[in-house]
């Protein structure tokens, strides 16, 4: 007997059937976070907005930082002051600036960028200007000081920079910020060589702080950090100013909801010390000290070169002490030596040097990596402190000047990058060797760094 077939078909049929009407599935919600979002947006009309405002801080700062070196001679001489204290006014400075720059920092990250520079601007142009009425010497250092300290949240302004340009634009809009830099440099110089000589130092400063006051007036068209803003959970904040940026640059925001992990803990110092970023953070702390002693270094000892006429050791200190007031040949240790105004041109000739290297200085960084380049210039920077010590005219002084000025303004360019996308009386031959030494240790740490930051995205410790 033959077996009946069995049809197959049957089951293939259920199964069609079964495929065809599937359980309705929950569809998941499209989610973006600040930094999708900037990168979708792009760059645009605010971006350049925000450059030329939150840049021209560096006008500013400027101004307060080259003031020391420009005044440092009139301030010498109205109050007989020895090598010493005039020494003394720059580490005041810095002290403030070291200090307030960590409070500050810990400030931003719980009440926000933009109060933190806000508050700063308004504190260095108050005592900027009270400065100018110092009765002593003593009042000075001490106002100076305060300058110092509010001086140090101008660096909120890049912060916020940084927060808001695209990965890619990084590289090559904040080395430009140096532009500003060199017109707060050059400003104040230029103004020391007319207003110094006719109506006095005290006027000067006067002057020096008018753009900051301009500033403070600015900053009501830049909003506060959206990365900031998400942090704290103020999540319709930071998308309202999203959605600005978006309309100032004739762009689109991403589809769906802007998400990001509210941050319980924000701005804590145990953060830079775990395991995960230990090695990084001591290594950029190392980095930074060099970069800031050699580049505020070159600075002070190119005014120390020329207002005590120390070139080739062509006068000895001895024969450049004079006496202030009616007491000519007495044996007091201060001297009283003005810059002439061919000392202004040779200031005004190597700060020029700041953007000589900007082109580069870009390339580098966005071809060579941020590693790489820093320790190059950081490398170069040990050299050229070594060949000032080299017995030359005054155009060979002025040459290596220029190229100091050109080196330490891109270590500075590259250290701000890498630092915001990964989180000479006694010796002036031993002072210039010990910059040298810090600059060659800078080198060696920034090649050896362990993460290249180059087309990363910021990232946010949670």
């Amino acid at each position: 007997m033959t077996a009946k077939q069995t049809e197959p078909v049957t089951i293939v049929s259920l199964r069609e059937l079964n495929l065809g009407t599937p359980e309705p599935q929950p569809r998941e919600s499209k989610t973006f976070t600040v930094e999708e979002a900037v990168e979708t947006i792009g760059f645009g009309r605010f971006h350049i907005a925000l450059f030329l405002i939150m840049g021209s801080t560096g006008v500013a700062e400027a101004m307060e930082i080259m003031l020391i070196a420009v005044v440092s001679p009139a301030i010498r001489c109205e109050w007989q002051l020895e090598n010493w204290q005039v020494a003394l006014v720059t580490t005041m400075v810095f002290f403030g600036y070291m200090v307030f720059s960590v409070l500050f920092g810990l400030l931003a990250d719980r009440y926000g960028r933009w109060k933190i520079l806000f508050i700063s601007f308004l504190w260095g142009a108050y005592f900027s200007l009270l400065t100018s009425f110092s009765p002593s010497y003593i009042w000075f250092v001490f106002l100076r000081t305060m300058v110092g300290c509010g001086v140090s949240g101008h660096s909120q302004g890049l912060i916020i920079k940084t927060e808001f340009l695209p990965t890619k634009y990084r590289g090559y809009m904040l080395p430009l910020s140096q532009v500003f830099w060199l017109a707060g440099s050059l400003l104040i110089i230029g103004l020391a060589s007319v207003v110094v000589p006719t109506i006095g130092w005290r006027w000067l400063i006067r002057i020096a702080s008018i753009p900051g006051i301009i500033l403070i007036m600015a900053f009501k068209f830049i909003p506060e950090s959206a990365r900031f803003n998400v942090s704290t959970g103020n999540t319709q904040a930071a998308l309202a100013t999203l959605e600005r940026i978006a309309k100032m640059n004739r762009s689109v925001m991403p589809e769906g909801k802007l998400v990001e992990p509210i941050l319980e803990k924000r701005g804590r110092f145990a953060d830079l010390l775990d395991a995960k970023y230990l090695r990084t953070t001591l290594q950029i702390w190392v980095i930074w000290l060099g970069i800031s002693f050699a580049y505020y270094g070159v600075i002070l000892a190119s005014a120390e070169l020329l207002e005590r006429d120390l070139v080739c050791g062509s006068r000895s200190e001895s024969e450049v002490a004079v006496t202030v007031g009616v007491l000519e040949e007495s044996q007091s240790p201060c001297y009283c030596h003005m810059f002439a105004p061919s000392d202004y041109r040779t200031m005004i000739i190597s700060t020029i040097g700041e953007i000589a290297l900007n082109p580069l200085n870009i390339l580098g960084i966005n071809f060579l990596g941020r590693r790489l380049s820093l320790s190059i210039t950081m490398g170069c920077t040990a050299l050229f402190f070594l060949l000032l010590n080299i017995c030359t005219s005054s155009a060979g002084l002025i040459g290596f000047l220029f190229m100091l000025r050109a080196l330490v303004a891109a270590n500075f360019n590259t250290i701000y990058i890498y630092t915001a996308e990964v989180l000479m009386s006694a010796s002036f031959l031993g002072a210039l060797c010990l910059f040298a030494s810090v600059c060659v240790v800078c080198a060696i740490s920034a090649f050896t760094l362990p993460i290249e930051t180059k087309g990363r995205a910021l990232q946010q410790i949670k």
